[in-house]
């Protein structure tokens, strides 16, 4: 059994990584630029910064299963299929975990942590000190999406006696929760939190027309995908004063290049996109179990859990 892993990992998550496998699998780490000549013989491929199309699919003829995180943006699900391969995600498995950052966030924020945190270790006189926070209670939080994810966050935010707005396009029926279309949302809310998978519809739905909309001192939270949102229009807001601020976890280009202006504002929390792994750099207990499950699974020709694409047995 060869499974290899893309992406960019520290040696330290490596060694957690291949620790969770059996070991007598054949587990390959490589970065994306080497990933190709790994390929000829592996039965498993779980791909992070690289796109699964067809040109690549033909140099895996083994090729099994594509197992992904809860995001699958980057694999063509019609190749896969043509190519007789498995797509799996991991639909929910770190939703308490992206849910826990999101309320991280919002107290993060009006709480004015990082701020406050800073202040102090600077040896600064508190008597200079300035700043405006709010309790929780009786704020209102838009969730643009409502899957596994948001109603983790929403629970969480009836826990704080906060007011609840989300934007499905499936009916909710859940307690507790009022649902909008996105632009009252967007309108009404003082936070608005991103739940959406990154698609053609969902691809900068956050634009300049729904920035504008949103109350002027109003924070907006992406722990989805990064293309959600029109990054140059975000920062024109944010530098103009248009919304109050910005908990941002994803990007549209990761890593986060070291020059990018989101990393000299004030008004913005940034996260390397970690909501999703709780136990350390790169790395998710839950996540890797899920994934040895699922490709025991295939690997014993049974159904997988979270299958994106069906194939004929």
């Amino acid at each position: 059994m060869k499974v290899v892993i893309t992406g960019f990992f520290p040696e330290a998550a490596k060694d957690r990584i291949l620790g969770s496998f059996p070991c007598a699998w054949d587990i390959r780490i490589v970065s994306p630029d080497k990933v190709e000549q790994e390929l000829t013989d592996a039965d498993v491929l779980i791909p992070e910064h690289i796109r699964i199309d067809d040109d690549l699919l033909q140099k895996a003829p083994k090729l099994k299963l594509v197992q992904t995180g809860a995001g699958y943006d980057n694999v063509d699900l019609c190749a896969c299929t043509m190519h007789g391969v498995q797509v799996c995600n991991a639909a929910g498995v770190n939703a308490n975990a992206v849910a826990e950052h999101v309320m991280a966030f919002i107290l993060c924020w009006y709480k004015n942590i990082v701020k406050l945190d800073r202040f102090l270790k600077m040896d600064s006189d508190e008597g200079g000190l300035s700043y405006c926070g709010a309790e929780l209670a009786e704020k209102t939080i838009g969730l643009v999406g409502f899957g596994h994810v948001g109603k983790k966050v929403a629970e969480y935010c009836n826990a704080f006696h906060m007011n609840v707005l989300a934007y499905s396009r499936k009916p909710i029926e859940a307690a507790g929760i009022e649902q909008r279309d996105l632009d009252s949302l967007v309108r009404d809310s003082d936070i608005v939190s991103l739940h959406v998978p990154l698609n053609e519809s969902t691809r900068h739905m956050i634009n300049a027309d729904m920035l504008t909309k949103m109350k002027s001192d109003a924070v907006l939270i992406n722990t989805s995908r990064g293309g959600v949102i029109d990054e140059p229009q975000l920062l024109h807001a944010l530098e103009k004063g248009l919304i109050g601020g910005a908990c941002l976890d994803v990007f549209e280009d990761e890593p986060l290049r070291p020059d990018h202006p989101f990393r000299s504002l004030e008004n913005v929390i940034l996260t390397p996109h970690t909501a999703g792994l709780p136990d350390g750099v790169k790395y998710h207990r839950k996540r890797y179990e899920f994934f040895v499950r699922n490709i025991e699974r295939v690997m014993n020709n049974e159904i997988p859990d979270c299958r994106l694409n069906h194939l004929m047995r």
